[in-house]
């Protein structure tokens, strides 16, 4: 099969890399819709993991899929990037086009708070909804300095091809080592060099071998990577679960362990084989009409998904007293295909509001493009997103202005609007 055969394309658009990027959406907002363990007595929410449950840890190794949206975002930027007039005007239009969609969130999460304070909710489940509301803003925060190294990148990727995602994995494991042996805070470099490692095997995917694999030799790929990600947690520090888990001492995701790289090395060679399969299924009406809708509100379905959970759980947490039955029990699996419909009809009535704000067009300038001004824009927004993620919405109710979300939010809109400023019409891909 020639090697043109083996990516189809739609429009200019690579179908594998749009179901990757499809199903990886909706594995994270699955899972995250069926992971909380919930109660509430005498003004208390008490949350824990199902994913918890022992024996579980396994389901992790492939329903963590932050590898793959990585992957299927360095793809992505490298085939956009190669169709934009340059790389500043694409710059421009991409941090752009990612922190636009979180003005709708901010607006609405800087006046939750307030108005659930008023309505007499209890500041401990008010504390935790404003962090449900805003940690997931930590992805946006990586991914905008990963679009920030993109054209740098991608010159690296063309001299030194496989070198680079090696010799970042290499310094990931240096960190690893610094972070286990009292340099604790060190870890979250890995924030950098784990994350461009895998958007680098995008690269070698849409322009290297990884885009001509065949199925048999994306197997052994496969097999490597989940075997060496096996060994790293039987014989290192790594715990085996792939994601947070609460109580723990250690998490592979906060910050990332390089366990992730060798973990997306697997789930890459999965896919890969799997892909006469998967372009195939892309074929089918129903599959088709999923991708095209969900392709131009990703992030708004991202952004999105956790507060529609946080509405179902007030509802019925807090409102009727419901509680999560112990995950993998027979009420747990009659509950969770209610529990996921309740969350999916929240969903669908926030994106009909808000979803038109990834879709909106953006203004051309007609101006030069300053790179100091775009690369202050990404940092801007990215420091300002990571640190949403990590405080949340909810403002003490004794402290100042400064105390709150308003800091990061500052940030956060300073960098859309001087991107904006510089931006053209973004490209898609």
């Amino acid at each position: 099969m020639p090697p043109s055969q083996l990516r189809p394309t739609t429009a200019g658009r690579d179908i594998f890399l749009d179901v990757i990027r499809t199903g990886a959406i909706l594995a994270v907002v699955g899972q995250h819709w069926l992971m909380p363990v919930l109660s509430y007595a005498d003004g208390r929410l008490a949350t824990g993991n199902a994913l918890a449950t022992p024996g579980w840890w396994a389901v992790t190794w492939l329903s963590q899929v932050m590898p793959l949206v990585f992957f299927a975002g360095g793809a992505a930027n490298l085939i956009s990037l190669r169709r934009a007039e340059s790389a500043s005007g694409w710059l421009a239009g991409r941090i752009s086009r990612l922190l636009l969609p979180t003005v709708p969130l901010i607006a609405v999460w800087l006046a939750v708070p307030h108005l659930l304070r008023g309505l007499g909710v209890p500041e401990q489940p008010l504390d935790i909804a404003g962090a449900i509301a805003g940690q997931l803003l930590w992805f946006l925060g990586v991914y905008l300095l990963t679009v920030l190294a993109a054209p740098v990148m991608l010159a690296a990727h063309r001299r030194w091809g496989l070198a680079v995602p090696v010799v970042l994995t290499g310094l990931a494991l240096v960190v690893d080592l610094l972070r286990f042996n009292g340099f604790g805070l060190l870890g979250y470099v890995n924030a950098i060099f784990v994350w461009l490692a895998v958007h680098q095997l995008g690269f070698l995917y849409a322009e290297g071998k990884l885009g001509t694999l065949r199925p048999r030799a994306a197997l052994g790929m496969s097999a490597a990577g989940f075997g060496v990600t096996g060994l790293m947690v039987a014989f290192g520090p790594y715990p085996a679960s792939m994601i947070g888990m609460p109580g723990a001492p250690v998490s592979n995701m906060s910050p990332p362990t390089a366990v992730l790289v060798s973990l997306a090395v697997g789930q890459i060679g999965l896919m890969l084989a799997l892909r006469p399969k998967i372009n195939e299924l892309a074929t089918r009406p129903a599959v088709a009409a999923t991708l095209r809708w969900i392709g131009p509100r990703f992030m708004s379905v991202y952004l999105w998904h956790m507060p529609a959970l946080v509405v179902v759980a007030g509802i019925s947490v807090l409102g009727f007293g419901y509680a999560t039955p112990a995950p993998g029990t027979l009420d747990w699996l009659t509950a969770a295909p209610l529990w996921l419909g309740a969350a999916g009809l929240v969903l669908a009535g926030l994106l009909r509001v808000f979803s038109r704000f990834e879709k909106a067009p953006r203004a051309a300038t007609g101006g030069p493009v300053s790179l100091p001004l775009l690369a202050f824009a990404a940092v801007a927004g990215s420091v300002g997103t990571l640190g949403l993620a990590a405080r949340g919405f909810a403002a003490p109710v004794d402290g100042g202005i400064l105390a709150g979300p308003v800091p990061w939010v500052a940030l956060v809109l300073t960098g859309l609007l001087v991107a904006f400023s510089n931006s053209a019409v973004p490209v898609r891909g």
